[in-house]
């Protein structure tokens, strides 16, 4: 029922084998995260974020893994979405924030004050939590950590599902100092008239349309006419997935602000972030 479910509407599938297989690997999976923050399993790397004009690191947006005893290093794809459906992604995205924040705060007792802020992504769920802006309240007098070096990003399809309430709960967030970033920006269910009201800082150029910007007129446009609106709204840009040179050159001839991929690096461990120098 579930994979046909997942195979959209009007579908349907046979039972066989492999489906029983498949929905047991699934159901030990979620089981055994249920034990991977008690087992200290989950890990934090962090994708180094390029100031496009200067070349510099400016931030550093925060990733979680999952370090399982049998399978390895798991990316977010594998595990993200049974912590989305069995509530385990509260726990876990607070176990991020505080993480992330804690490694901000060591970073800049050790005088890598270069690294400015630390961006988390904030699922769904936990943007629908009233207690957000009091738990990351909570976390930063903790860590000791200015709310000025922590940014935090919602996807727009989030923030539109309850576009009165996002705007307050942005405000609040905004009013601590927390920098706001607006992730996936073009892909969701995007409103101008609610961008000018959310109080974001900045927006995030969805890879998708990166990726095409030197074989794709409409890509291009895209990218260039979300940058021009941007900077006219007072807003920085951030460009994901940027692979190769032509890629940042074309960013770079547009004045994007930002950008992060793996031209400048890939996601790191903290020990290896502090020795990240920027070779292209």
């Amino acid at each position: 029922m579930y994979h046909a479910k997942a195979q959209g509407c009007n579908s349907y599938c046979q039972f066989t084998s492999d489906l029983s297989r498949d929905a047991m690997d699934r159901l030990l999976l979620e089981n055994q995260l249920h034990q991977a923050l008690v087992r200290d399993e989950l890990v934090l790397f962090y994708q180094p974020q390029i100031n496009v004009q200067s070349g510099r690191m400016i931030a550093v947006e925060a990733l979680v893994r999952w370090n399982h005893p049998e399978h390895g290093l798991l990316f977010p794809d594998v595990f993200i979405p049974m912590a989305e459906s069995s509530g385990l992604i509260l726990p876990l995205g607070e176990w991020v924030l505080r993480t992330a924040c804690r490694q901000m705060q060591v970073w800049h007792a050790a005088g890598l004050t270069h690294i400015n802020r630390v961006a988390i992504n904030l699922s769904a769920r936990q943007f629908e939590q009233l207690t957000l802006p009091a738990l990351v309240a909570s976390v930063l007098k903790e860590t000791q950590l200015d709310a000025a070096h922590l940014e935090l990003e919602i996807t727009e399809s989030a923030a539109m599902k309850n576009p009165q309430r996002s705007i307050e709960i942005l405000n609040t967030l905004r009013n601590m100092g927390i920098t706001l970033s607006l992730d996936d920006f073009g892909t969701g269910h995007s409103s101008l008239t609610y961008l000018k009201l959310f109080p974001i800082t900045t927006l995030k150029i969805d890879k998708s349309f990166v990726r095409d910007i030197e074989t794709d007129h409409h890509a291009a446009e895209i990218c260039a006419s979300a940058i021009d609106l941007a900077h006219k709204l007072g807003l920085n840009v951030v460009a994901e997935g940027v692979e190769n040179a032509g890629q940042l050159l074309f960013l770079r001839n547009i004045k994007c602000g930002d950008a992060q991929g793996y031209l400048f690096s890939r996601p790191l461990s903290s020990a290896d972030l502090e020795n990240f120098k920027l070779a292209l």
